[in-house]
This record gives C-alpha cells, structure tokens and sequence, in this order.
C-alpha cells in the first residue's frame, strides 16, 4: 500500500497547501489530495494510508448531491496531451476545477457544540457573536445552525471571527449571500447524513468568485473539513467517538505535544484506525463501497 505524502507532475505548481498540491492546467487547476494529515495547524510527516482518495471521492459525491442548492468549481477530469494520464496512484486524488478567487474567510456552519466552539462557548455563552442560550453541554444540538467563519492564518492558527469582522474581509454583500449558502448547504448535506446514522455536527466550507458568482470549492464536507459523529454513539456531555480527524486530535492531547512544529511520531494502531475511520465515513455516506 503506497501512502502518498508528496506529489510531483509535469506542470506548473499553482500552490501547495497542508493537504492538496494544485497545478496550473491552462486556464483551470488541477487539485490533488496528498495522505499527509495535519492536526492543530501542523503536518506530520507520516501519512494516513488512502486519506487522498477518500477526500477527493467524498467531496464529488458531495458537489454531485449538492449541485441543486450551489455552483460549485468542478470540471470534467480532461486532461492536457502532454498529460494524457495521471500516474494510477493520483488518479483517484485530483480533481480538475476552475481558477475562482477564494474568499478571505473560513466559513464555518455549526450545528452542535462542539471544538473550539464549545471552548468559547464555556467562556462567554457565545459563539463567534452568537448569543447561545445558557446551560448548553459539550455536543448538545443548538436550537438552529450557526454560521461561525474564521480567519485564514498564513501562519499559526485560523481565529474564530464575528459578523462585524467577517464583513469588513470579503464586504456585507457576500458576507450574506455566503452565510446563506453555508447554512443551506449544510443543512441538505446534514439531512443526509442523519439519513445514513451519521451526526454532521459541524463543517467548514470554501467559497470563491469565479464569473462575478459566489461559488463552493476546494474539499466538500470530507473527515477533514466536518466533524462527524455515529448516531448511535451519540450523547450530550462527551466528545462523541468521531469518523474523522478528531481521533488524532484526541490522541495528541494525550501526549503532552505543545502543538508545535515538528510533530510527534504517530503510533501505527493510530494511523490505522484514523484511516479506518475515513474509509467508513465515506462508505456510510456515500453508501458506496471503498476500494482499496
């Protein structure tokens, strides 16, 4: 089994980011999910075996459920002559889409508290401006869905960001018609997953404008954007057992790690099973089986 944790093609690198490395093809780009992981804004060196393909196969189910509710960037996988096939072991991680100029903005939907919501949320009865009602536990369901966006640190850490501040990075027009979409998006995609005996509990979308139109890009409600967890082991009070990179985060807060570079050796049980998890997210999602 090859874990693939860098990626090198016969075109111009457009950007390498801590999971995807994306290649000039024309006027389009060429995304391809890596297995490296990163956890707490660090990557490790080690990989998570067929964490690419998982990311790229969920996020075209995804943008194929979801083309009724938002343009996304997606294109068919065409590729240049003198790039008449991907290497086998990439095929299955890149995805051909269109060169949009992303928004200076995470944008965030929660439906449970959870992360570092639930941290802010002890603090102040707030979520990035919202006013919570008082008495919420740790992965409780909120009365509706919020939408929570963040910076996008160059460096360090994103920050949890309010309407004020959000507006004044990508203006109140898109700030609106973006927070519509998120909360939208999430709420189709979250109806599915509940269909599936999977809790989406909170998600972390991309927009960019390509043509003058707010679209969806980058990875779609993958392990790696969303934090899902098994209804069946759901319960308020706990950070429920989760199908993605909550695992690792669990694991590391264990170690004593200062969250710093350069990243601990993970142990293999715990490569295993992160991997494990997401091959079963998508299956369970997709109601596809994975092949490996």
């Amino acid at each position: 089994m090859q874990v693939i944790t860098k990626t090198e093609l016969p075109l111009k690198k457009f950007s390498s980011g801590k999971v995807r490395d994306t290649y000039e093809l024309g006027e389009d780009l060429l995304m391809v999910a890596s297995d490296r992981l990163s956890a707490f804004d660090v990557v490790f060196s080690q990989g998570i075996p067929y964490k690419g393909a998982v990311l790229t196969e969920l996020s075209l189910f995804w943008f194929d459920l979801l083309k009724g509710v938002t343009k996304n960037h997606l294109l068919p996988l065409d590729l240049p002559s003198n790039l008449a096939r991907l290497p086998i072991s990439l095929e299955r991680r890149a995805m051909r889409v269109v060169k949009a100029k992303p928004l200076a903005m995470e944008c965030i939907v929660r439906g449970y508290v959870a992360g570092s919501g639930w941290k802010d949320y002890q603090k102040s009865g707030m979520i990035c401006g919202h006013q919570l009602p008082a008495g919420l536990k740790q992965a409780q369901q909120l009365p509706q869905p919020i939408f929570t966006p963040s910076t996008k640190a160059t460096s360090g850490h994103d920050e949890n960001i309010n309407r004020q501040a959000g507006e004044k990075l990508v203006g109140k027009d898109v700030y609106d018609e973006v927070e519509e979409k998120a909360i939208s998006i999430y709420e189709h995609a979250s109806k599915h997953a509940k269909s599936k005996g999977i809790i989406l509990a909170d998600t972390k979308f991309e927009f960019g404008l390509y043509q003058d139109e707010v679209i969806l890009i980058d990875e779609v409600l993958t392990p790696d954007s969303s934090r899902y967890w098994p209804v069946a082991q759901y319960q308020e009070g706990i950070s429920p057992p989760s199908f993605d990179k909550q695992f690792v985060r669990d694991y590391l807060e264990t170690t004593g790690w200062d969250k710093k570079p350069p990243a601990p050796a993970l142990p293999q049980e715990i490569i295993s099973k992160t991997s494990e998890k997401y091959i079963e997210a998508y299956e369970r999602i997709s109601g596809k089986k994975f092949v490996r």
